[in-house]
């Protein structure tokens, strides 16, 4: 019996792509000794993707799936739902904008095959693409290697393939804020990385603005180390060191007859261990709000309408 590969396919606001990469896909397994099903996750679109993936559902429904999220979840969480009602020997999550190449899937699956449990890729970016996103994206990989314990190969992508075995750990990991490039990473495991050229988005925009960006980086970082709280440990610790030095200073300019003055100095010291003091207690505050969100148990996503129903366990197409 032939191995089933399931695909999963995080859109949002993505229908002008979403045909063109179905076809890729089905041209891609056809020349493939697999079976196989492609899940696409609608994230909440406003525009008519959502129509698009049920005529797609509809017209070529042996392979092609949907779920409908009841609201935008953010990425990492449409993946979440992507992995868990695939029900394939494997999963290859890939973007939906055609910058993931589909024509890598069989050097996924050749990996796969030779016994490695992720396969995952690092991106390189096209010579077209701006010097703000390239430099952008080197900064971000030091900053997150320098503060996390977990680290990630510079352009680390989620376009990977993961087997069964490890959807399956994923399932049981009831973890809020998700960032699924460390926590595949954490995971071990077998892993294999496959270098690629990203290719040009094929149409629309990116959903990536740089304030998600920052967002994404800031729940890399919190979401594998405790190292920022150790970080501004040590910057209140040096400043309290500092301010015990400048008690001499104070003492011989007291008994010297020299009179301290200099109201801009005193303000200016104020204010900026005032902004010291926010900064660290907004670390404190940031984890403090991640274990309040994960008390919450919340589900990381909520499916409104899918062609897969669950039972036992067990993802039935209809």
């Amino acid at each position: 019996m032939k191995k089933l590969v399931s695909i999963v396919v995080p859109s949002f606001n993505e229908e002008g792509n979403v045909e063109t990469l179905a076809s890729k896909l089905i041209a891609v397994f056809e020349k493939l000794p697999y079976q196989y099903e492609v899940i696409f996750v609608d994230d909440g679109s406003s525009d008519h993707t959502l129509d698009k993936l049920k005529a797609l559902s509809t017209n070529i429904g042996d392979h092609f799936f949907y779920l409908e999220l009841s609201r935008n979840f953010g990425h990492q969480n449409a993946l979440k739902a992507g992995y868990d009602h695939a029900s394939g020997d494997c999963i290859i999550c890939m973007d939906s904008d055609l910058q993931h190449p589909p024509e890598l899937i069989p050097q996924f699956l050749q990996k796969w095959e030779e016994g490695y449990d992720i396969v995952y890729t690092t991106r390189e970016y096209a010579d077209e693409a701006t010097f703000f996103k390239r430099k952008t994206s080197d900064i971000y990989y030091r900053i997150i290697n320098s503060l996390s314990d977990t680290k990630l190969e510079k352009g680390t992508a989620d376009f990977r393939l993961i087997d069964r075995k490890v959807a399956n750990v994923l399932a049981q990991l009831p973890e809020n804020g998700l960032f699924m490039r460390g926590l595949i990473r954490w995971l071990g495991f077998r892993q294999y990385a496959i270098n690629y050229v990203c290719d040009p988005r094929f149409s629309g925009k990116s959903k990536y603005t740089f304030k998600r960006m920052v967002r994404f980086a800031v729940e890399g970082i919190t979401a594998f180390s405790v190292r920022p709280l150790n970080i501004a440990i040590g910057i209140g610790l040096f400043f309290a060191i500092a301010a015990v030095l400048y008690v001499p200073y104070i003492l011989i300019s007291y008994f010297s007859g020299h009179v301290v003055s200099g109201w801009a100095s005193l303000l200016a010291t104020i204010v900026f261990f005032g902004g010291l003091q926010l900064m660290v207690m907004g670390i404190i505050g940031l984890y403090l709000g991640k274990l309040f969100m994960q008390a919450k148990q919340r589900p990381n996503y909520i499916v409104r309408s899918s062609n897969l129903v669950k039972i036992n366990h067990d993802f039935i197409k209809l």
